[in-house]
C-alpha cells in the first residue's frame, strides 16, 4: 500500500505548527523529485521542445528560488553568489546529472527545514523586503510563497517528464 502524502503523516519535528504546511509541501516536493529523477538520463533531463523549459531548468530554479526566498525571509539581501546562480539557472548544464540535481534539491530542503525550525512564531508578520526594488512582504508570506513556488516547478518538471516520455 502506498504511503499517504506527507501532510497526512503528522507534524514535522521541530517546525512550528504555523509553518507545518510549508514543511509538508517541501518534503512532498522532495519525494516527488526523488521518484522522478532516480536514474533519469542526462539527455532527457535537459531536453526541451516548443519553448517549454527542461526538467533540469525546473529543478535548478526550484533550488535557487527556494534559497533566495528563504534569504529574504531572514531579512537578508541576496549575495553575489546567489545572483550568479540566478543568472545561470536558465542555461542547460549537461554536466549536471539527475543525481546531482537531486542531491542539491535535498540539501536546499534540509536548509529550509532548519530555517523553519529556527523561525520564531512571533516573527511571522515581520515585514521583509524582496529584491532590488525592495517590494513589501512578510516572513510568513515569503515562506509560504517559497513552498508554493517550489511545488509549482516540481509539478512542471513532472509534467514535462510525462510529455517527453
Amino acid at each position: 500500500m502506498a504511503r499517504p502524502e506527507v501532510w497526512l503523516r503528522g507534524p514535522v519535528e521541530h517546525v512550528p505548527a504555523q509553518l507545518q504546511p510549508v514543511a509538508h509541501s517541501l518534503l512532498q516536493c522532495r519525494e516527488e523529485l526523488e521518484q522522478l529523477l532516480r536514474g533519469m538520463a542526462r539527455d532527457r533531463l535537459w531536453r526541451s521542445a516548443g519553448g517549454a523549459a527542461s526538467i533540469g531548468f525546473h529543478v535548478r530554479h526550484a533550488i535557487g528560488s527556494l534559497d533566495r526566498l528563504f534569504t529574504y525571509a531572514r531579512g537578508a539581501m541576496l549575495s553575489e553568489a546567489q545572483l550568479q546562480v540566478l543568472a545561470q539557472e536558465s542555461d542547460a548544464d549537461p554536466d549536471l546529472g539527475a543525481d546531482d540535481l537531486l542531491a542539491a534539491f535535498e540539501a536546499a530542503v534540509t536548509r529550509a527545514l532548519d530555517q523553519l525550525s529556527d523561525t520564531r512564531v512571533a516573527s511571522l508578520l515581520d515585514p521583509r523586503s524582496v529584491g532590488r526594488a525592495r517590494l513589501p512582504s512578510t516572513v510568513i508570506g515569503l515562506l509560504f510563497h517559497a513552498a508554493e513556488h517550489t511545488q509549482r516547478h516540481v509539478g512542471q518538471a513532472v509534467t514535462t517528464a510525462r510529455f517527453f516520455g
